[in-house]
């Protein structure tokens, strides 16, 4: 039986025209190349699966082609170019630095390039992974890659460009690959599977292409699983099924239910896709998805970002065209505070059921709407017809500079009355809105209250003279008194205590709070080492005396008990040690008798 090769290797390209969606970086070395422009060291970063060590490969067979073509591509006849597609060139060496990390790999790797090649105009090493090199590889690296024979050619791939030495970087010459896009996925998978004689949907080459999120390997990979599995038929609903991915069809089903308001068809999809053992978060992510590609339908110009078959995007289209774009950022920004949460949920089916329910009710929440004609924000209320008296609260309308006539609002309990003639001149257009103010009646007293009758300009000046008498009550001074400042110093003391800050605690217990003037606090402090520390938190306890005491004019003033600080410094004399041995042997005269037993002799 023949050996099965896999896509990813059978289908490797093997020159610059055939490597898919990297065409700024093989135009780049291939004119390099015709140019004679070579560097002496070539760094190939990006994402995994994109072509990074084909590159590589590819560039290094195509240096050493004897015959090269016109456009820059090797001939892949001459005997540099059969041994590099034989395995056994002599002139291309290849290095895994995710298992060859050591000093003494390198340090082989040096003492190779100080020989000529016996063939071909180069020597070139190709380094993949080099970011999993050890420090003092990267640093015996250095002076070779900077200054390497004018032979050897190195080649470095990596993933992770971050962790490269700065002083690697600076030696190298910098490609950035990108991810493959869906599409030219989809274009080089068609063309695998007509070389094959395989038939596939173009949706299923387009599940295949977004499921591995630009990786080529990973596509070809997914191919030969789905081939494997469907005998060479590719269509989308086994595709589905072997992706284990959440058929669009469903999030169609739902936003049709969402629509019409049937809160009971879209818990019914839900919990079919429960039972298919999709998680709620996949439904949640899958969902915010189907949203983004309604709002990206809303504007030709940024069609381009949906990356979906032709047939799907018609059929977004026209969801699209039903559905408003305040709605759906409304919808994507509650789909969002949900996933947000999903974690956190015990029960996390009702909490992705309970945004279903939000979201079937989402346009009759309360909205503003804009009138273009007069500039005015009316307040609606989508509360249904039915409902009961006492949910339809009478809505106040907004002073401007349109004349209005008196209305009179009077539900049944309570009853209101509100009357206000709004006569606002053209040059007061600009004047915000006024609440209208409501005033309640009693059922019992069959009367309403006398008629008001202000100007907008009245009101307004009303309103705010009122606001500023209740402001200033509310911010006036407290009396200092030294009741309340022993209260609020104990406050300030009990919140370090509950940040179990013990020291500063003590400190601060230790000192004690006089009132000097209704403008000035003391702070006495016992010894010099707490008058440092209040100096220190001078700041943050002037900062909340002003605020408990609503006075930014108080005054803090630190000082020092002198006649405490004369009590520490009087203390006990320093003794000699002549004097200690005295005073010694008067209380322990045995002291002084082991002393002349033994003839010892004191040094002091």
């Amino acid at each position: 039986m023949e050996n099965f090769i896999v896509s990813a290797r059978k289908y490797r390209p093997q020159n610059f025209s055939t490597v898919v969606g990297q065409a700024h970086i093989t135009t780049t070395l291939k004119n390099a190349i015709r140019n004679n422009q070579l560097a002496h060291a070539f760094l190939f970063c990006g994402p995994r699966g994109v072509g990074k060590t084909t590159c590589a490969r590819i560039l290094a067979k195509t240096i050493n082609c004897e015959n090269l073509n016109a456009d820059g591509e090797a001939c892949d006849t001459c005997d540099s170019c059969r041994t590099f597609n034989e395995g056994s060139s002599f002139n291309i060496h290849e290095l895994d630095a995710a298992s060859n990390n050591s000093v003494d790999d390198i340090r082989t790797l040096v003492d190779q390039v100080r020989f000529a090649p016996q063939a071909g105009k180069y020597k070139i090493y190709i380094i993949d992974e080099v970011h999993m090199l050890s420090s003092s590889a990267f640093n015996a690296f250095l002076k070779t890659l900077e200054e390497p024979p004018s032979y050897a050619i190195f080649i470095l791939a990596t993933t992770e460009k971050h962790k490269i030495l700065p002083t690697i970087l600076s030696r190298c010459q910098i490609f950035d690959f990108k991810r493959i896009t869906i599409q030219d996925t989809v274009n080089h998978l068609q063309e695998i599977v007509q070389k094959e004689h395989m038939t596939a949907e173009g949706d299923a080459l387009h599940l295949i292409a977004q499921k591995t999120d630009g990786c080529m390997r990973d596509s070809l990979s997914t191919l030969d699983k789905i081939v494997s599995f469907t005998g060479g038929q590719l269509t989308y609903q086994n595709t589905l099924e072997h992706l284990n991915i959440l058929d669009y069809d469903y999030f169609f089903k739902v936003m049709e239910c969402v629509l019409v308001q049937d809160i009971a068809g879209a818990l019914l999809i839900f919990d079919e896709i429960l039972q298919k053992g999709f998680e709620g978060d996949n439904f949640i992510g899958g969902w915010a998805e189907f949203l983004r590609n309604l709002l990206v339908c809303k504007d030709d110009k940024v069609l381009h970002l949906m990356e979906v078959s032709a047939n799907l995007k018609d059929r977004y289209k026209q969801m699209s065209a039903r559905i408003s774009s305040a709605y759906i950022v409304t919808a994507l920004h509650l789909l969002n505070e949900t996933e947000i949460g999903y974690r956190m949920a015990r029960n996390k089916r009702l909490h992705v059921e309970m945004a279903l329910i939000r979201l079937c009710y989402l346009q009759q929440a309360v909205t503003l709407v804009s009138n273009d004609q007069t500039g005015e924000v009316v307040k609606k209320n989508l509360i249904p017809e039915g409902a009961p008296q006492r949910l339809r609260a009478p809505m106040a309308q907004p002073i401007y500079g349109k004349p209005a006539t008196t209305k009179t609002i009077t539900p049944e309990a309570p009853r209101l009355t509100i009357e206000v003639e709004k006569e606002v001149s053209s040059s007061t257009k600009s004047i915000p809105n006024t609440p209208v103010a409501a005033t309640p009646v009693a059922p019992a007293a069959k009367t309403t209250l006398p008629q008001t009758k202000l100007t907008g300009l009245s009101a307004m000046k009303e309103a705010l003279a009122a606001k500023q008498q209740i402001d200033n009550l509310e911010n006036a001074p407290i009396p200092l008194t030294a009741g309340a400042l022993v209260v609020y110093w104990e406050e300030f003391i009990d919140r370090f205590r509950q940040a179990n800050k013990m020291t500063v605690v003590s400190n601060l217990q230790l000192a004690q709070v006089i009132l000097i003037t209704q403008q000035e606090i003391g702070i006495v402090s016992r010894n010099i080492v707490q008058f440092r520390f209040m100096e220190e938190e001078k700041l943050e306890i002037s900062e909340f005396f002003k605020k408990k005491f609503k006075n930014n004019t108080l005054i803090l003033t630190l000082s020092l008990d002198e006649s405490q600080q004369q009590n520490e410094e009087s203390g006990p004399v320093a003794l000699s040690s002549r004097e200690q041995f005295a005073r010694m042997i008067e209380k322990y005269p045995l002291v002084k008798e082991l002393k002349d037993r033994l003839n010892m002799e004191l040094d002091f």
